[in-house]
């Protein structure tokens, strides 16, 4: 059962094949056993895993047919979960239990979904690589010495080991795409908007974008049918129409207009990955697919212009965790100062830290202007540079990553490196247009990943060329041995 896809599952499930009861169990057991190994599970919700399962079964029983009815998936630990820790991968937030559910959590559920549990996650979704977690490095399921990709790392490594057969992700430099990439899955990051942000934690709020990272582009739009659309509670939520996804998989892809930008094939691409992203261009141009090169010229400045903008979002959203009102305190403060100072010390990782002093310097007074203005300005750029884009193609296409996983540990002393692994993510999330990334080969036994950009709502046009390409190839299919 645990090699089934998501919509294999869904499947499977109306036609009584199995329940879900029967499937949680065989997932927890499997999650018991295996999950030692990756530290891909901060917690295991089994009481609740059943309890949802029993009433899905009993849902089917009386005649309901929901597509996701009884599908088991587990949550990044930033989704707010009712009675559940929400830890958001931090000793700050160790001992928070939620009092609501966010509204990814609560559209799924109604759904009929079966929770398994909340996923690590580098600590307020700050990284790379799954490494700045309170509760240790994840592992990659291809290569235990490797890293998953960060920060929905969890989610990548449980569902790449077939312990759940989706997650749900957040992405705001590339979080859901690139470990997506590393571990051989399909990841999508919607329009900014297009999935509620409500009661998911933030780091940085114009930025952060919630949305499914599972095996297949079809499995995928399952879940963004379920978890996508409008809501009153979030203010940077859009009201517009959802497509049906599923229908939009099967289009032929005759007429496409794929844009290779020039930027993305430069010095610091592997070459191996650069063959890999050329032998998917041909099989598209096999289905019907025109090529045009593009340029993307402001995208030299994203990466400087992220790491004002990010860290900047995160200096204001974390001056709440205080020891005051919720979270991590310290033990014996001798005045409010002392109680600010040690509890924040104490309750924060070095990431987090780091990305604060920058945030906070960009925004003091006599550096707003040279920084964070200047970066808002060179985020318009690569907004327009994409609006231009489109005007002549109707997707972009190249890699994920520049390079396969890395070693754990390999890039700690030197952020920047790691900074540098997002260099064709990041752009999306200026933008705030949605982003794909699907499997496209190994490389020294690694998997690696395409990436496709698409102009604004325009996901199922994502899921459609995703879906058609893993018609034609075998690559979401392989699993990491012994997994």
């Amino acid at each position: 059962m645990h090699q089934l896809t998501l919509a294999e599952i869904a499947r499977a499930l109306a036609a009584k094949q199995f329940s879900a009861e029967e499937l949680s169990r065989d997932l927890l057991a499997r999650i018991r056993q295996l999950d030692p190994q990756l530290n891909s599970f901060i917690t295991v919700t089994e009481d609740l895993a059943l309890e949802q399962a029993k009433a899905a079964d009993s849902r089917r029983a009386a005649g309901e047919t929901g597509t996701l009815l009884g599908a088991p998936i587990a949550h990044k630990d930033l989704f707010c979960t009712q009675g559940i820790r929400t830890s958001c991968g931090s000793k700050m937030l160790d001992n928070f239990q939620a009092p609501y559910n966010a509204t990814v959590v609560e559209k799924l559920a109604a759904a009929g979904t079966v929770t398994l549990g909340k996923l690590n996650m580098d600590e307020f979704a700050m990284g790379s690589s799954n490494e700045s977690s309170f509760y240790g490095a994840v592992k990659n399921p291809w290569n235990l010495e490797r890293v998953p990709g960060g920060s929905s790392g969890g989610s990548a490594a449980a569902v790449a080991a077939r312990l759940v057969p989706a997650a749900t992700g957040t992405d705001t430099g590339g979080s859901i795409r690139q470990p997506a990439a590393l571990t051989n899955l399909t990841g999508l990051k919607p329009t900014y908007g297009r999935v509620s942000r409500w009661g998911m934690i933030a780091y940085a709020s114009s930025l952060d974008q919630g949305g499914p990272i599972a095996r297949t582009a079809e499995d995928c739009a399952l879940l963004l049918q379920a978890m996508a659309g409008f809501d009153t509670k979030d203010s940077t939520s859009v009201e517009q129409p959802l497509d049906d996804y599923l229908a939009a998989l099967s289009q032929p892809l005759a007429g496409l207009r794929i844009g290779l930008p020039k930027e993305y094939f430069s010095a610091g691409l592997d070459a191996r990955i650069a063959e890999k992203v050329m032998a998917v261009v041909e099989e598209l141009k096999k289905l019907g697919a025109t090529v045009k090169d593009i340029s993307l010229p402001n995208m030299q400045h994203a990466i400087p212009a992220y790491y004002v903008i990010a860290p900047a979002e995160a200096s204001s959203n974390l001056s709440r965790f205080d020891g005051v009102r919720f979270g991590y305190r310290c033990e014996n403060p001798v005045n409010l100062e002392d109680l600010y100072k040690r509890s924040r010390g104490e309750g924060f990782g070095a990431e987090v830290k780091r990305r604060i002093m920058v945030g906070t310097y960009a925004l003091s007074a006599g550096y707003y202007d040279a920084y964070y203005l200047k970066a808002q300005k060179i985020r318009r750029l690569i907004k327009n540079d994409f609006v231009a884009a489109f005007n002549e193609v109707d997707v972009i296409l190249g890699p994920t990553t520049p390079n396969p996983a890395w070693k754990l540990g390999e890039k700690t002393n030197d952020p920047v490196s790691a900074y540098l692994e997002d260099i064709y993510t990041i752009t999306a999330n200026l933008a705030g247009i949605p982003g794909l990334s699907m499997p496209a080969g190994f490389v020294d036994g690694l998997p690696v990943g395409v990436q496709l950009l698409a102009p604004y709502f325009q996901e199922s046009r994502l899921l459609n060329v995703a879906h058609q390409y893993q018609q034609v190839s075998d690559w979401h299919q392989r699993a990491p041995e012994g997994f």
